[in-house]
């Protein structure tokens, strides 16, 4: 694995714990999460802006973000009890799909 990939995998668990830690904060009313939002944020946007050193933009973004629904989205349902349809499994089987293929078939992602 190259580094940027391992600044990619670090960039999409700091948003995670961020995203995840959104919801805890309470409108950034309770201080201990609202910090590890800051931080979270933070770490990610770094993160990320190392890994676009080798990864295109476009490849690293899709990664991020799909990656970051489908474990936000499991958080949600594990700690926070959210509750999914059929059609929102769906959604989710589409958007890994998409990040696989874009990873294992598409030469946009090899630079």
């Amino acid at each position: 694995m190259s580094p940027s990939y391992l600044y990619l995998f670090v960039a999409i668990v700091a948003e995670v714990t961020a995203t995840s830690a959104l919801k805890a904060s309470e409108g950034f009313t309770r201080f201990t999460p609202s910090l590890v939002v800051g931080l979270g944020y933070t770490v990610a946007f770094y993160m990320l802006s190392l890994c676009l050193r080798d990864i295109p933009v476009g490849i690293a973004y899709a990664v991020w973000s799909g990656l970051g629904i489908l474990l936000v989205t499991m958080i949600a349902w594990i700690v926070y009890d959210q509750r999914l349809d059929l059609p929102a499994l769906i959604g989710l089987g589409l958007i890994i799909a998409g990040v696989a293929t874009i990873q294992l078939y598409s030469g946009a992602a090899a630079r």
